[in-house]
């Protein structure tokens, strides 16, 4: 007689162990795609952040741009260029259109670009240096010791023997200023820098 086989072997299913294995497989797998995921996110942060800095940047320059279109006499009969270096420059403009010129002030000090502000007072007009109103409008600009201003007469661009002026010539014989921008929200990484560049001419008459 034949005997039945009461302990036939499990042929369909899975054991505990391929279970807890396959569990932490799945495990590991989403927490991989987690962390792409947080990655992609970061860095989608990051490029935006860092467009940000470059808009913000171009748009300071398109400002110093108008403000330079705009140039004038102080309100006390001031020359309309007071200062013109390198990386500062000093004018007057009616910046903000309430019908007062105010002398402003660009320069730059490490990364930062600096605007400062000081409003007319008082008759005769003067212009308090204690008034000068300073705020920081780009912090990403990578010039370093690279000019930032460069001034042309009107000869320019024919004449590029005496342009971009030297120092001496610069007060009376600007007729056009041209600034560039090394722009770049990460120090360290110079061979990035995004180039931001314009030019305009000076409105006002400017005698030699």
């Amino acid at each position: 007689m034949k005997k039945d086989n009461i302990y036939q072997p499990i042929k369909n299913g899975f054991t505990l162990i391929e279970v807890l294995v396959a569990s932490a497989i799945l495990v590991l797998l989403a927490f991989g795609f987690l962390g792409l995921q947080y990655i992609i996110s970061q860095n989608q942060v990051t490029v935006w952040r860092d467009y940000l800095s470059i808009d913000s940047a171009n748009s300071a320059l398109n400002t110093i741009i108008k403000e330079l279109r705009n140039i004038q006499e102080s309100e006390n009969g001031s020359y309309p260029l007071e200062k013109a270096e390198d990386q500062e420059i000093i004018f007057y403009s009616d910046y903000d259109n309430d019908g007062k010129v105010e002398r402003i002030r660009y320069t730059l000090s490490d990364s930062n670009l600096l605007k400062g502000v000081i409003k007319p007072t008082g008759i005769p007009a003067t212009y308090p240096i204690a008034n000068e109103k300073t705020k920081i409008i780009s912090e990403i600009i990578r010039n370093e010791s690279e000019p930032i201003f460069f001034y042309y007469n009107s000869n320019w661009p024919e004449d590029t023997v005496n342009n971009p002026l030297i120092q001496s010539e610069r007060i009376s014989k600007t007729r056009l200023i041209k600034i560039v921008l090394k722009a770049n929200p990460r120090k360290s990484d110079s061979r990035n820098n995004y180039l931001l560049e314009s030019a305009t001419n000076i409105r006002v008459f400017l005698t030699d």
